[in-house]
């Protein structure tokens, strides 16, 4: 396994899954975290998620900067990158056109998939319910889809989880 998308909705075990491959991992893991603390909720959300990794994994904050966390990770190690979701919302919130939103991601999926050792990406799949109210919430689902994609193109293997099993995509 060099590159494994998980999609999947709110709570379906995608960040779960990722964590269980980590696991079994003997040697050193690094986890990319997209998520910033910016409210109550989002704080204790991400101090949760930070009991659930053992603490011996490496821990890169990258709300943005993604291709840059990629570079300070040693090859040998396994990689989560926790999640495309929140990294979409944060370039567009940061300023970031569409365009640039897909250049960055397209680079991002290139070199996790030219890894050697194993990365395993989480992101929501957004497509599936209702079609949302306002043009900036159709623009995110549809960017974040369109993300989503080119990852899954460079990706050796891609799942969508629902309720906690697991759909392999092909």
């Amino acid at each position: 396994m060099a590159m494994t998308l998980l999609l999947g909705g709110a709570r379906s075990g995608k960040s779960a899954r990722a964590l269980r491959l980590a696991h079994d991992w003997e040697g050193q893991v690094v986890f990319v975290a997209t998520g910033e603390d910016r409210d109550p909720e989002m704080a204790a959300r991400i101090a949760r998620h930070r009991l659930e990794r053992p603490a011996s994994w490496r821990t890169v904050e990258a709300p943005i900067e993604l291709a840059r966390a990629f570079d300070s990770i040693p090859a040998h190690a396994f990689v989560i990158l926790d999640c495309l979701t929140l990294w979409v919302a944060n370039t567009l919130e940061a300023g970031w056109s569409d365009e640039e939103v897909e250049r960055a991601g397209a680079a991002v999926a290139t070199i996790a998939a030219a890894r050697e050792q194993p990365t395993v990406v989480v992101s929501n799949e957004v497509g599936l319910g209702l079609v949302p109210q306002t043009p900036l919430g159709r623009n995110y689902r549809d960017l974040l889809g369109r993300v989503n994609a080119v990852f899954a193109a460079e990706a050796d293997e891609a799942y969508l989880m629902v309720a906690g099993r697991l759909l392999q995509l092909t």
